[in-house]
């Protein structure tokens, strides 16, 4: 059975990880005879947004481990206790929180960062030669993490995509049914909310992503 790590970025879409994307991948891999375990950086969230009234909710702090520990009912670790070698892929799913908290993108775009705890996290996928699936606006991290031409989508959007391309890029249009592969850097990546109108077109990409990412493992 292979065991697949699951890196979380808080809880909800606008300041943490997408929790339809979060939830629809661990029942895939669930549902494909897989284990899972999320994981998440042990770091202070960018700020806390108010999912009813959509405006940040100030002087209000909150962890992007605790958060996470939501979706993921308390069976989750950080970032840090990671042992490569007891994982066969790593799954990251989408929301505003890994543009936010896994990364800076939402704040700066194409000069973007990524935090220093979820870059050595990525890391040791990529070094040990693991599958990686990015879901959604995740994808941005690709070409800081693997560098110039590596693969990926984020759907069609004209600015992100410009975006992926200057940071040195090679994105690749995709439907929200799609997935893109990158067979060299074994990075499989899928829009989901970025195109989805419905929970279920979200789970088309999903859960294509998922089962490329197990035949890659």
């Amino acid at each position: 059975m292979k065991n697949i790590a699951v890196l979380l970025a808080g809880c909800g879409v606008f300041d943490g990880s997408e929790i339809h994307e979060a939830v629809l991948t661990l029942l895939s891999l669930t549902k494909a005879g897989a284990r899972y375990q999320c994981f998440a950086p042990d770091i202070p969230q960018l700020h806390v947004v108010n999912h009813l009234s959509g405006e940040v909710a100030k002087d209000e702090h909150r962890n992007v481990l605790v958060e996470a520990a939501r979706i993921a009912r308390g069976d989750i670790k950080a970032t840090t206790e990671l042992d490569v070698a007891g994982f066969d892929a790593l799954i990251i799913p989408g929301g505003f929180g890994a543009a936010k908290n896994l990364c800076n993108f939402a704040l700066v775009g194409a000069d973007c960062d990524v935090a220093p705890e979820v870059r050595d996290f990525i890391a040791e996928f990529a070094l040990a030669k693991k599958p990686v699936g990015f879901i959604c606006i995740a994808p941005v991290m690709i070409p800081k993490l693997y560098g110039k031409g590596a693969i990926g989508t984020i759907g069609h959007d004209k600015g992100t995509s410009e975006a992926f391309c200057n940071m040195g890029g090679d994105h690749r249009d995709a439907s929200v049914h799609e997935i893109v592969v990158d067979d060299a850097n074994k990075i499989v990546s899928t829009p989901a909310y970025m195109l989805a109108g419905n929970i279920a077109e979200a789970h088309s990409g999903i859960e294509k992503l998922v089962n490329k990412v197990l035949s890659m493992a």
